[in-house]
């Protein structure tokens, strides 16, 4: 059998029994994933880069304390990635920037009026996101952007999934209503 075709939970088993590939392969299938997370919160590549390996240690140090029946284990890693996010700030006594993550550049292109436009528009996007209150912010990029469901958000943050919805619900709204008054701004 291809460890690829193993769910999660099967890795993680194999890796309790000292089989490396299997860490790897879970390592390979959510460190993306939790670098975008870190990154978003924080606002920092350095922190996010630090994050993501910190989160892998915790995993392979502490295995033994993730139980499936609990949730999903990109759950439980984005709870992990959450709170290492959050001790890197501190540690750093750094203080979230309202400004955005930096969008990598793309490959230039015939329609530089329309290119522009969208990268003014993701910009103005990002600088709304990064405007959230962080409780907003986080639950808006764990369903939102990472497209976990509520269950897993919940896990992730350690609280239930009607705190979460309220959340997501709360944060689309602020978030759309930054989004009109910059649009009316600019018009």
């Amino acid at each position: 059998m291809e460890l690829e075709s193993l769910s999660d939970e099967a890795l993680v088993s194999r890796a309790r029994n000292g089989c490396q590939q299997s860490f790897t392969l879970l390592y390979q299938r959510h460190q993306g994933r939790i670098y975008r997370f870190s990154h978003e919160l924080s606002g920092s590549a350095a922190a996010a880069e630090e994050v993501t390996q910190e989160v892998f240690l915790v995993l392979l140090a502490e295995m033994d304390r993730y139980d499936a029946s609990h949730g999903s284990l990109l759950a439980y890693l984005m709870g992990v990635a959450r709170n290492q996010t959050y001790r890197w700030l501190r540690k750093n006594n750094v203080y979230l920037s309202l400004e955005p993550a930096e969008v990598e550049a793309e490959p230039a292109s015939v329609d530089m009026t329309a290119d522009l436009t969208r990268k003014e528009s993701i910009e103005a996007l990002g600088q709304a996101i990064a405007s959230l209150p962080l409780p907003y912010r986080e639950v808006l990029v764990l369903c939102d952007l990472e497209e976990l469901d509520y269950a897993q958000a919940a896990q992730a943050l350690g609280c239930p999934i009607g705190t979460v919805r309220s959340r997501l619900h709360r944060a689309r709204a602020l978030l759309a209503e930054k989004c009109q008054a910059s649009m009316r701004c600019s018009a």
